[in-house]
Formats: structure tokens, C-alpha cells, sequence
């Protein structure tokens, strides 16, 4: 076939994006799971379920994304976090379910792909799926000029298995049921526009400024400090017997609008603001831009990042697992009675 470079020409390289795949190939490899029947680069990643290991499962998906946490990466030129935050958000939004995550698809969309963003980023992913046992099954990276401009845009879909019998649903808490924080290093995935208008634009700060506030790490640090997944101090929990009731995943909307979606209609939960450490880049954030306390506990995690709703019974065990695991966690709240309110002291 005749070489032409037309396309080339018109912003996309079709060659370079077959050499930086070839780079990341064996890492994606990596992680697969005996499950997957087709090889990475096929039109359609396949997955046979083990029905000997399921009497009832029960498929749970969902999609994110990083958002303008992407900017942050572009502004450091870093880019082998952001593969962990998809990942990891995704994997938690699923995981309080109960689901164990069996595979991911990624999406990258970018005005023009280049090394190494698109390794860094690939490998990234590829490692937080291995941490987690999770399978990279297949992924698309779209080369559009003229649509992203030197930006780019990271999208991932998980997908996992529960038991029917053992799903978790938030209909059996309680009064009387203890919130059990696990602390979060910082922003996640969420709150970044108001963060960026707060340090960049208000206070002018650089990403590469170190900060006494922040503990000398520098303001692009703090921030981008990948977000952290869960899943193997629940699934430890699950697999013991806990009574893990209900889970929050503390994302967009903070503790007051995730606690909620689990909550039965007949109870309150009240939140100590005091539990767990805030993170030096919240206080940092919420002073120099003067944010009311209700809202910055709507916009960011505030240092939890999720929260486990057990009975009092389960509350010396559950700490256990959670700091077996590496996690920070401390009892953080309280369920009573009420009408599906979140209180934050």
C-alpha cells in the first residue's frame, strides 16, 4: 500500500498512536484475568462469567471521569496519576455495592496524542487495575484536532459482580448504626473548578510553589495526589462477616448529597467534623477563599472519602480491617432518627 501522509497532515498520526500502544501493550497485558477471552486491540473485549463461582450475580457498571483535575496534570506536565484517579474513583462507586471489580474500559480523548502523556497515562490505569485484581479489557484513544486543542479528556467504565443476596443497599441502616470515615489524601476527583479559581486565579499561585501551609509540597502535589480506592478493605470486611449495612462513596456533593442516596427515609445522620484529619490543601483552599463550611463540605470530601455504616457491634472489627488494609479510619458519625438529613458538626 502506498504511504500518505495527508492524514498526518490534518493533526493525526496513525503510526505514532500503533508505536505508544506497543509500549504499553504488556503492562495492559498484566492484568488480565482468566475470565477474558479475547486479546487486548480486538473489536470487543470478551468476558465469560464463572457461573461456578456465582448462584446469583448481578452485573454493576459505571462511568466517570477526572474532570479539570486533567488541567492540573497539563500544568505540571505529570501525567502517571490520572490513570490511578480514573480507576480508583470508578472501582469505589461500585464497590459500595459490594461488586468486586472484574474489568475496565478506558477512553482518552485528545487534540493530539504525544509521549509521554499517553504512556503515562495507559500505565497508570494499568496498575491501578492490577492493584485491585481488575482487568483491563479493552479502551479507545480518539486523535481529534480541532476538538480538543492540546487538551485531552479521560473517561473510564468499570464493571463488577455481586451476589444478589449480598448486594449493598443502605435499607438496613438503622438508629443506632456508627459511620465509620476512611480518610482521604485530598481532593479525589472532585472540586477542582472552585480549587483552581481559589489558588490560580484569586491567589496566583503556581502549581510548583511550596507552601508552608501544605507542609512544604508545592500546591501541583497536593493536588494531585491520586485518588484512593477502597475496595480491599471492603471486600476483607465482606469476606469476615461484617455487617456493612450501607456505603458512601464522597465524591461531587460531599458528605451532604452522597450519604443521602443510601439513606432510609426514617433516619438522620450526624457527621463530626473532627474525626479524621482535614488535609493541609482543604484548609488551604476554604481559608484563602473563604468558603462557608456547609459549602465546602458539599463541594469536597473534606477527608473522608468513604464512609461505611455498621452496627455498634461491628464497629471494633470494622476499624481493624480498615487500618490492616493501610487506611486511616476513625468512627465519624452516628445514625437517629430523622428524615434523610445530613448534619455535620
Amino acid at each position: 500500500m502506498a504511504k500518505s501522509d495527508s492524514y498526518k497532515a490534518a493533526g493525526v498520526d496513525i503510526d505514532l498512536a500503533h508505536d505508544l500502544l506497543g509500549k504499553v501493550k504488556a503492562n495492559i497485558a498484566s492484568t488480565k484475568r482468566k475470565e477474558m477471552l479475547s486479546p487486548i486491540g480486538g473489536f470487543g473485549g470478551l468476558f465469560q462469567i464463572d457461573l461456578s463461582k456465582y448462584k446469583n450475580p448481578v452485573m454493576v457498571s459505571s462511568i466517570d471521569g477526572v474532570g479539570t483535575k486533567l488541567m492540573i496534570a497539563m500544568m505540571m506536565e505529570k501525567y502517571d496519576t490520572v490513570g490511578h484517579d480514573i480507576v480508583n474513583h470508578c472501582i469505589n462507586d461500585i464497590a459500595v455495592q459490594g461488586a468486586e471489580p472484574v474489568y475496565f474500559l478506558d477512553y482518552l480523548g485528545i487534540g493530539k496524542l504525544r509521549s509521554p502523556l499517553y504512556e503515562d497515562v495507559l500505565n497508570g490505569i494499568a496498575k491501578a487495575c492490577k492493584n485491585a485484581g481488575c482487568a483491563v479489557l479493552g479502551g479507545e484513544t480518539a486523535e481529534m484536532p480541532g476538538m480538543y486543542g492540546d487538551d485531552f479528556d479521560l473517561v473510564g467504565v468499570i464493571n463488577g459482580i455481586v451476589e444478589k443476596d449480598e448486594l449493598i443497599t443502605g435499607e438496613k441502616i438503622a438508629d443506632g448504626h456508627v459511620a465509620i470515615g476512611l480518610a482521604s489524601n485530598g481532593l479525589h476527583t472532585n472540586g477542582y473548578s472552585l480549587a483552581r479559581n481559589i489558588l490560580f486565579e484569586k491567589m496566583q499561585y503556581d502549581v510548583n510553589d511550596k507552601l508552608e501551609e501544605l507542609n512544604g509540597e508545592s500546591v501541583g502535589e497536593a493536588l494531585l495526589k491520586p485518588h484512593i480506592c477502597y475496595w480491599n478493605a471492603i471486600k476483607e470486611a465482606m469476606d469476615k462477616g461484617v455487617a456493612l449495612d450501607g456505603i458512601a462513596h464522597i465524591t461531587g456533593g460531599g458528605l451532604y448529597d452522597n450519604t443521602p442516596r443510601i439513606l432510609p427515609e426514617n433516619v438522620d445522620v450526624v457527621f463530626d467534623s473532627t474525626a479524621l484529619p482535614i488535609p493541609p490543601i482543604f484548609k488551604l483552599i476554604v481559608e484563602s477563599g473563604d468558603i462557608a463550611k456547609e459549602e465546602a463540605y458539599r463541594v469536597f470530601n473534606m477527608g473522608i472519602g468513604m464512609v461505611l455504616f455498621v452496627p455498634a457491634t461491628d464497629v471494633d472489627k470494622t476499624l481493624a480491617i480498615c487500618e490492616r488494609n493501610g487506611f486511616t479510619a476513625a468512627v465519624c458519625g452516628k445514625v437517629v432518627e430523622g428524615s434523610k438529613k445530613v448534619i455535620v458538626e
